[in-house]
């Protein structure tokens, strides 16, 4: 599962972020090195949604803030629009901050208690100055509108006075405020409960329409981002071990990860397709030789433990990283009317309550 390689990144002008062979280190105790980015590559295209999933401690929250240059990356390479993020600059990072923003995963810590909405939201724009006090309360106002909250009811109230739901909405709203090309949201439903998951869900994907934006999804949970996502990469102990055209990789996945993780996810009626993944996630300061998957996979063989798996096609636009790719029977999928959120995340508009 290694997911070495490059093997997953695409050609042409139209690709906006290129990650190529990410290391995140962190110094640990008894001078043991948590490893928990190693060798990651990827890239994402103009327009497009990438779903970045995986379970707990897999990487992908340290991936996403690596991205953002919220955390300081050990080795690689992060190109947005041409322009490599690692070694930018002060001033040359400063101007491209407006361009890439971050929808975080706890909506209430993420927000400053002490300020009003109004205040949190016009933030940016007084940083870039570029608009006078009052086109920033029109421009504050409108965007509060436009992620579904009456800005003369809710501008002069602070976060504490909100539900879970109404805060990430304001974090939206303050992500969005300077229109950015590229949005990073880490875990952005996790914490909430699943009707409104649904409705974020949905105010996610208006924005994206809206705003022509190009997303980066993380999350742990599958479901959530089948219908969001038009590309998916699956990720586990710091490595990437799957990535391809999100159709593809939820009705034919071709490492028993991803089959692990697809056979877990609740269907509509009950039930699951198949066993939950078992087993602890091993150590990001000892990982195992070769395939990091191998002491959890049933397909495991000497050589999983001996080589480490680069990434290779597996068909048009997806790639694996496994020794024993998954075929045929051997398959978990995911279609839309099994999903007990999919339906409900991408219900018409009028069927819940937009506002909550």
């Amino acid at each position: 599962m290694a997911g070495s390689g490059q093997a997953p990144l695409r050609e042409g002008d139209d690709v906006l972020l290129r990650v190529r062979r990410l290391v995140v280190e962190f110094p640990g105790r008894s001078h043991r090195t948590v490893h928990a980015v190693s060798d990651v590559s990827f890239d994402v295209r103009r327009g497009e949604t990438l779903g970045l999933v995986g379970e707990s401690g897999s990487g992908k929250s340290t991936t996403g803030l690596a991205v953002m240059r919220l955390q300081v990356a050990t080795s690689g390479q992060i190109e947005f629009d041409g322009t490599d993020v690692i070694s930018a600059d002060h001033d040359t990072l400063r101007g491209m901050r407006s361009r890439f923003q971050m929808v975080f995963q706890d909506p209430i810590a993420a927000l400053n208690p002490r300020r009003t909405v109004r205040n949190i939201v016009a933030e940016p724009l007084r940083i870039w100055a570029e608009h006078g006090r009052i086109d920033r309360d029109e421009q504050v106002a409108k965007m509060l509108d436009a992620v579904g909250l009456d800005a003369g009811l809710v501008g002069g109230r602070r976060p504490h006075e909100f539900s879970g739901g109404q805060a990430q909405r304001i974090s939206i709203a303050r992500a969005l405020i300077l229109e950015p090309d590229l949005l990073v949201c880490d875990e952005p439903v996790s914490s909430l409960d699943v009707s409104v998951q649904a409705q974020i869900l949905n105010l996610l994907r208006d924005m994206k329409a809206r705003y022509g934006l190009t997303m980066i999804f993380i999350s742990h949970d599958l479901a959530v981002v089948k219908n969001v996502s038009d590309r998916l990469a699956v990720m586990y102990l710091g490595k990437l071990c799957e990535i391809g055209d999100a159709e593809a990789v939820y009705s034919a996945p071709a490492h028993p990860y991803t089959n692990a993780l697809l056979a877990s996810v609740p269907r509509l009626g009950g039930g699951q397709e198949g066993p939950p993944l078992t087993g602890e996630l091993p150590s990001p300061t000892d990982p195992p030789s070769g395939c990091r998957f191998r002491t959890r996979c049933p397909r495991a063989t000497d050589i999983c433990a001996e080589v480490e798996p680069e990434m290779r096609p597996v068909g048009e636009d997806h790639h694996v990283a496994c020794h024993h790719p998954t075929v045929g029977s051997d398959q978990a999928s995911l279609d839309d009317d099994e999903l007990a959120i999919g339906d409900l995340a991408f219900a018409p508009p009028g069927a819940a309550d937009s506002r909550k």
